[in-house]
């Protein structure tokens, strides 16, 4: 089965490279011995087919696809504005879609290539007030699975990730309401949160498990009940 030629280094590239998540997968990866392109949204607009088409022009290998790139605005579904809601599918949605779409063409010309999509916790749970946001996530979930399906065939993974609540740059100031991290942490049975080093390690593991497609692994101690 074709592969990367032996003295060729492996290439993964990161969307939303600028975020906490993004930098620490970047570290892992390099670490691991991939050469990682960790674009932001000056270089790599997710939500934007021009800026897409662009950034993949100049790609002649693709072994990793991350699709880190995500947007929350958080808000009850009689306040949200279709803007709001359309915002949130289209950059965490949408925009996997257009990376997931230029990275399969090139792929699918190698033979192999594994794309790994962010997922979230909220595409199970539906949390109030994130009726934009679980939505965009739960769609990633079926698209992963039909990416798997439709390009198994071709040697192309397709998995997603739910890294849990991780302590970013972004969520601090809510970790910082003792009440709400109490709660938070009360759903947990470790009674502790994941690290985006730890989802950084475990995409690191994932790349290597070559037998492994269209699957969702939740990361963290949020135990949910059978359907």
């Amino acid at each position: 089965m074709p592969s990367t030629p032996p003295n060729s280094p492996r290439i993964a590239v990161i969307t939303g490279g600028a975020g906490d998540l993004a930098q620490s997968i970047a570290t892992e990866l390099r670490q691991a011995g991939y050469a990682v392109l960790a674009p932001g949204r000056d270089t790599l607009d997710v939500t934007n087919a021009d800026s897409v088409r662009a950034f993949f022009t100049g790609l002649k290998q693709l072994d990793l696809l991350v699709n880190n790139a995500g947007v929350c605005h958080d808000v009850s579904v009689a306040k949200m504005s279709a803007e709001e809601f359309d915002h949130v599918v289209d950059v965490n949605l949408k925009g996997a879609f257009l990376v997931s779409q230029a990275a399969v063409k090139l792929m699918s010309k190698q033979r192999h290539g594994h794309i790994v999509n962010i997922g979230s916790y909220s595409a199970l749970s539906g949390p109030a007030g994130q009726a934009n946001y679980a939505a965009a996530k739960a769609g990633l979930i079926g698209f992963t699975q039909s990416i798997a399906k439709e390009y198994g065939a071709r040697n192309i993974r397709a998995n997603c990730i739910l890294p849990g609540f991780l302590e970013t740059k972004m969520t601090r100031p809510l970790l910082e309401d003792t009440a709400w991290r109490e709660a938070l942490m009360s759903q947990h049975t470790l009674g502790r949160l994941n690290t985006a080093q730890d989802v950084a390690r475990f995409i690191v593991l994932l790349q290597s498990l070559e037998n492994v497609s269209g699957q969702v692994f939740q990361l963290d101690s949020r135990v949910r009940r059978w359907a």
